[in-house]
């Protein structure tokens, strides 16, 4: 057994079908639905997807997430993480001995971690970088204001925290671009993954009856997590990297996708000297949104984001289809959160 999967007992079909569809509290239920975006199609239809991967003899429990760690990669748009680990002590007059650390950096910008809604917003026209940010003038998902959301520099989000993200428990599609893009090569920095891409893989991949459906968890592996090393010498992961076309975005925002995950730094397409200002946006990224995927996903769609999945299990054993349970923290207010999402499939024979 490798260390990175765990072998599940099969569950009986009907009653965790029967479990999902008598549930009494939805993801719609729990927030406004504005908030929720996408997340709103989580409840009882996809909980039994879930259940019809769960019951499947041979099923195993995969880790999507890296280890988290001083020495892992760090996003240059995030203040780094800082374990510090205590002595051990213990209770004068006991016979007890505990152990404990504590944590500094932006937790949810680093390692395996998702983006809320209200992480990203928009302007209507492109600031020219003189005077201060307009950030009065900044606009969300679903008509919020800057306002709305964060209405002070010091506050929290007070609107599409990722507090405000329900558990994800939802049926996921495995996408392997390294194999069909990359003749099992990783994809290249700035390598676009396109509407006609995914479209193409899900037939390859024999999905293309099935396709993609509302409420779906789409994971796209393109290699690129072959550079992320710990601890991290060479300093590329987060330096460019592959991602989804803008079409791409715009097709699964349609399909009512809850969340989309490649195992890169960014999401979004980056080419080599793009962070430096030496090389521009991917082609086909729309006029000032060098981010384009960002704006999309979650000022647009209302599809949130995963970075830094480790799919390389996943794609190995061939699961394309599997449940997923991903459960950010609940971050009063925050911008993002790290998550430890998990795949339940099984491997091909």
């Amino acid at each position: 057994m490798r260390a990175s999967t765990i072998r599940i007992q099969c569950f009986s079909l009907a009653s965790l079908i029967t479990l999902a569809s008598c549930a009494s509290v939805s993801a719609s239920d729990a927030n406004d639905n504005t908030e929720l975006g996408m997340a709103s199609a989580i409840g009882a239809e996809t909980w039994g997807r879930c259940a019809a991967q769960m019951s499947v003899t041979g099923s195993k429990v995969y880790e999507l997430s890296h280890i988290r760690s001083n020495t892992m990669p760090a996003s240059p748009f995030g203040v780094p993480l800082e374990y510090s680990f205590r002595p051990t002590a213990g209770l004068p007059g006991t016979r007890h001995a505990f152990n404990g650390e504590q944590l500094t950096g932006e937790t949810g910008a680093q390692g395996t971690q998702m983006d809320a809604l209200g992480h990203f917003g928009f302007l209507e026209e492109p600031w020219d970088g003189n005077g201060d940010f307009p950030a009065d003038k900044v606009k969300y998902y679903g008509g919020y204001t800057q306002k709305d959301v964060k209405p002070t520099d010091g506050s929290r989000l007070l609107k599409l925290g990722v507090d405000r993200v329900p558990p994800i428990i939802t049926s996921a599609i495995l996408l392997d671009a390294r194999s069909h893009l990359g003749d099992g090569e990783p994809l290249s920095a700035g390598k676009t993954i396109t509407a006609s891409d995914i479209k193409a893989m899900l037939k390859a991949q024999g999905l293309s009856k099935r396709g993609v459906l509302r409420g779906d968890v789409v994971y796209i592996y393109t290699g690129w997590s072959d550079r992320w090393q710990d601890p991290d010498e060479n300093k590329s992961y987060y330096t460019m990297g592959p991602g989804l076309s803008y079409d791409a975005a715009q097709y699964l925002g349609k399909k009512g996708v809850v969340l989309v995950s490649l195992d890169n730094p960014f999401t979004d397409p980056v080419n080599d000297g793009q962070l430096t200002g030496k090389a521009g946006p991917a082609e086909g990224a729309p006029d000032g949104f060098p981010f384009a995927i960002h704006h999309h996903n979650l000022t647009q769609s209302g599809v949130l984001q995963i970075q830094n999945s480790r799919l390389v299990d996943l794609a190995r054993d061939k699961v394309w289809l599997s449940c997923t349970m991903i459960l950010p923290l609940r971050v009063e207010g925050g911008s993002g959160s790290p998550v430890r999402p998990v795949a339940i499939g099984v491997p091909a024979e």
